[in-house]
């Protein structure tokens, strides 16, 4: 636990529990290290509603937990499933529904049972698909989000001894059936360990690998970090100006993390693009002085010596009708609280890009809008209500209809939100 401090004094800690050893085994360590320091522990379980008896099992795990003091907290994932990609989307529905519990909850640690051996497996996936060193550094210990801190106090604990103090204790599990199914691509990459280690490329070995690419990526990341603070200014508003001479002195690496850091946020996207499509756009626009390029959702434009990075007008959010009062995350980039100023609406109201022809319907209700400091290039991705009249409030260009025109509804609150987890 010191590896992935610091706590808080009497910490309120989360824990992801399946049922399963592992995650059993994590949630009991870590209650007995929090009692010790006047903390608490709440179990998450996550029913996926994939197969039968699931929720049956999310009951179990809270009986165990609560037979042993522990708080527990069953959370449900009730959205429409994939018809492919099963796993992968379970996992962010997962992830998401966890990190909103500790937000509303104002936890600031939710533990992962991730073990030596699951960073073994993950390397190998990560070596099949040709990632670079980010990838082979697999899972980090610690990875700070914008409502959790996501911990892994087991990477270096081999899942044996996870089982033996579970065993020791008298503690039951649950077996996931779909850790043999060999549909899943990590059942399979774990069904080739024991023969690669016959090879010497054992668990131990794939494992140490990943923490030797961890620490290169740590240097990096922190490279990264001074290269962003000296040559990079991110508005409010979702998009970035960045110095050309100062991303030029920095070595080729440092500056495509830079570039891809910047296009995953400002481009509302989870990862950042492919390190191949990065040393093309370096090489084209900031070393080349290419007028302009598009990558990850975002346009890149040059101006002398300056680079502008913007969301790009093509995939934005179809027009999505809103109620009188509600939060979303819009567009993967805006935070968005939507009130009313007293009254029902009377009629339908949308939150939509303002686009081009929206921009031309507020510079023809207000002329002066046309000397407004943001970029021409990014008004058009930015977020408005509209009404069957068009666009009736832009928060970011400052702009409302006049009021007799203009539905009981507004955007109380527009925050750029720079989830960018990689």
């Amino acid at each position: 636990m010191a590896a992935v401090g610091p706590f808080e004094r009497r910490p309120h800690l989360a824990v992801a529990v399946s049922g399963g050893a592992d995650s059993l085994a994590l949630c009991l360590l870590t209650d007995a290290w929090a009692r010790e320091r006047d903390g608490r522990v709440t179990a998450l379980t996550v029913d996926h509603g994939l197969r039968p008896g699931s929720a049956q099992e999310s009951a179990l795990v809270k009986t165990w937990l609560s037979e042993r003091g522990i708080d527990h907290v069953g959370l449900t994932w009730t959205e429409d499933k994939p018809g492919s990609g099963i796993q992968a989307a379970a996992r962010r529905a997962r992830y998401r529904l966890m990190a909103d519990w500790c937000r509303e909850a104002g936890v600031l640690h939710l533990l992962l049972g991730h073990h030596r051996r699951d960073q073994a497996e993950t390397v190998l996936m990560r070596m099949a698909r040709g990632s670079g060193p980010d990838g082979l550094a697999a899972m980090a210990p610690v990875v700070e989000t914008v409502s959790v801190r996501l911990l892994r106090p087991l990477l270096d604990m081999a899942p044996e001894r996870l089982r033996a103090f579970i065993k020791a204790i008298g503690q039951p599990w649950i077996e996931d059936p779909s850790n043999t199914d060999s549909r899943f691509a990590r059942t399979r990459v774990r069904a080739t360990l024991p023969g690669l280690a016959a090879t010497g490329v054992t668990t131990e070995a794939l494992a140490d690998q990943a923490q030797r690419m961890g620490e290169a990526r740590s240097r990096l990341d922190e490279a990264e970090a001074v290269l962003m603070a000296r040559g990079c200014r991110l508005h409010p508003a979702g998009f970035a100006w960045l110095d050309v001479s100062t991303i030029t002195a920095a070595p080729k690496d440092v500056q495509a993390r830079v570039l891809g850091r910047l296009l995953g946020l400002v481009g509302g996207r989870q990862y950042r693009p492919s390190g191949d499509k990065l040393a093309r756009v370096v090489r084209e626009v900031v070393d080349g002085g290419a007028a302009a390029a598009t990558l990850g959702g975002c346009a890149l434009h040059r101006y002398g010596g300056a680079l502008l990075v913007y969301r790009e007008s093509r995939g934005l959010p179809s027009p999505q009708p809103v109620s009188a009062s509600a939060s979303l995350f819009w567009d993967g980039r805006f935070a968005i609280r939507l009130a009313t100023e007293g009254g029902d609406l009377n009629e339908p109201v949308w939150l939509a890009p303002i686009g081009a022809a929206g921009w031309r319907e507020m510079v023809q209700d207000r002329p002066e809008l046309r000397r407004h400091p943001l970029p021409s290039r990014a008004r058009p991705t930015l977020p408005s209500l509209k009404d069957s009249n068009g666009v009736f409030n832009a928060p970011h260009l400052c702009y409302r209809r006049e009021q007799d025109q203009t539905p009981k509804i507004t955007i109380k609150r527009v925050i750029f939100r720079r989830v960018c987890l990689f």
